[in-house]
């Protein structure tokens, strides 16, 4: 079974933030393939799926921890634990400041790049031997980085952003077959 982990922060009040689109990919991803996020294990909202690929069916658990993104690892931690998932099976989907407004990253492994989910995860899990997808948020040098990550897009960049979430969706199936220089090739920009 695969992982699929969207970080963001839970509660109305962060919803249309920045720092929650992992969790717009991981919406948007569920409702595609109608799914719906009934379940809960690992302080996350869970939902399981099977995708039809070409190597055969391929079992996944999306999940959006609940735990506010400071302290995201822990959730990720009883998720791999509880379901004996192994970290190779393990996808991780954020926002990330270093990359421009609706660019979309895939990578095979890295650190944390400043972003603190993604290190308590990395602190949780031991290894930063994980597959990410990272969706830019470009970086507002004018205002604090945590008020801007907390912060909504601006209008003008919405688009941007709805088609990189877009983007994010189309990527994952082959991220979740295992083709993941396949989706670096298509879905990175460089």
């Amino acid at each position: 079974m695969k992982l699929v982990v969207g970080l963001g922060n839970p509660g109305s009040e962060y919803e249309a933030t920045k720092h929650n689109l992992g969790f717009w990919v991981l919406d948007a991803f569920a409702n595609k393939h109608q799914l719906s996020f009934s379940g809960k294990r690992g302080e996350a909202q869970t939902s399981r799926g099977v995708l039809d690929a070409p190597s055969g069916n391929i079992k996944f658990l999306l999940a959006k921890p609940q735990t506010y993104m400071n302290l995201s690892g822990r959730s990720v931690q009883t998720l791999l634990h509880y379901y004996k998932i192994s970290l190779s099976d393990l996808l991780l989907i954020y926002d990330d400041l270093d990359l421009d407004i609706g660019r979309l990253r895939i990578k095979k492994q890295g650190g944390a790049g400043g972003h603190r989910g993604v290190s308590s995860v990395i602190s949780s899990v031991g290894s930063n031997q994980f597959v990410r997808l990272k969706i830019g948020i470009g970086e507002n040098p004018r205002r604090d980085a945590a008020d801007y990550v907390l912060s909504p897009f601006r209008k003008e960049n919405k688009d941007k952003v709805l088609s990189a979430v877009d983007d994010a969706v189309k990527a994952l199936p082959f991220l979740l077959d295992d083709k993941i220089v396949e989706a670096m090739n298509r879905f990175n920009e460089s």
